[in-house]
């Protein structure tokens, strides 16, 4: 998004967080991290809120882009001082999120920051239709649809299996992205790689799970079953997708967020051609059924994920998937989706 609006002549000051383990930046724009004291909970989005005011209070922008409910109100809050442009990029329905679910107090907090500034919006994005009707519903205001979709620029395979620790001999499974968090199938897809002698399961990213599946993958069914991979870059995460035989998108359907979701990962595979396993969720329902490139499932039982990942090896194989692979990635990519961003701008 900050390319696409370099390239449209914007001087783009990108601003987020710093953690021990974030990597270094290059960017064509400026960027600003903060390192906060706190780094979870109540005390962590306070510090980030407070010290975002401030530091928007004493910069002069011309558009304001908040993205997420955890970043709109100082946002808001400076924008309306200034009397200059907001922008809400909302990537899902926030206080839908099952973090939150049992968490009365910080569901209504949140929910109450919504209600107050949500109306008075205009310019809103969001991921899906599913989630613009949802806001549609509590705020009589219809997003509109910017789906974070990859470039259609050609990624080169530049690293063999045996370079990034790959077996060669079976299929590989792929779950990728920076949200492997409860919820999201993940102990179920170890527990199902577990039972068989197939498939080679590689787990690239970061979540609030990650140790736990660790920790049970050190056990003697998975020892040699599974490869965990810290967070990379863009570019080299994508060499362990191309050379993987399946990716996997399993979020379960017990919250309204991931209920609607469509993650950024479906999109990742296609770019890879590779066929993807899904829960049969609404918004990817729709994916696999306009362009044939995945396989969907009813349930998280062992037998049901390792059922859909060899159809999806077989689906690969059919005469027409390379052709509806190739009209996905044509159809779906930041190139087309990005002049939605540029026609708001």
């Amino acid at each position: 998004m900050c390319d696409t609006l370099v390239k449209c002549n914007f001087n783009v000051t990108l601003i987020g967080r710093e953690l021990n383990n974030s990597r270094p930046i290059e960017r064509p724009y400026s960027t600003k991290r903060l390192r906060l004291f706190f780094n979870k909970g109540f005390l962590f989005y306070f510090e980030y809120n407070l010290r975002l005011f401030f530091l928007l209070m004493f910069k002069k922008f011309d558009v304001y882009h908040a993205n997420d409910l955890d970043t709109l109100l100082p946002m808001w809050i400076v924008s309306s001082v200034r009397r200059k442009t907001l922008v809400y990029d909302t990537h899902e329905y926030f206080t839908g999120g099952p973090e939150i679910q049992d968490r009365f107090i910080v569901k209504k907090v949140w929910k109450t920051i919504e209600k107050l500034i949500f109306p008075r919006l205009n310019h809103v994005f969001t991921v899906n239709s599913s989630i613009a009707n949802l806001y549609f519903d509590d705020y009589q205001i219809n997003p509109k649809i910017l789906r974070n979709l990859p470039s259609n620029i050609t990624i080169q395979k530049i690293r063999s299996k045996n370079e990034l620790g790959l077996p060669i001999d079976k299929p590989i499974v792929i779950l990728q992205g920076s949200g492997i968090n409860i919820h999201r199938g993940s102990e179920e897809l170890v527990e199902a790689i577990a039972t068989q002698e197939k498939f080679f399961l590689c787990i690239v990213g970061t979540g609030d799970v990650i140790e736990n599946l660790k920790t049970r993958c050190n056990e003697d069914d998975l020892k040699s079953k599974v490869l965990f991979v810290d967070p990379l870059p863009y570019q080299m995460m994508m060499q362990y997708t191309l050379n993987s035989d399946v990716g996997v998108s399993l979020d379960k359907n017990n919250n309204i967020n991931y209920q609607f979701s469509l993650p950024n990962k479906i999109f990742d595979y296609s770019k890879a051609e590779i066929p993807y396993v899904s829960t049969n969720l609404i918004e990817i329902k729709k994916i696999v059924d306009e362009f044939h490139t995945g396989v969907l499932i009813n349930s998280l039982k062992p037998e049901e994920i390792l059922n859909g990942l060899e159809k999806a090896i077989d689906l690969s194989k059919s005469d027409s998937y390379l052709i509806n692979i190739k009209k996905m990635n044509s159809d779906l990519n930041w190139e087309k989706e990005s002049e939605v961003l540029t026609a708001t701008y």
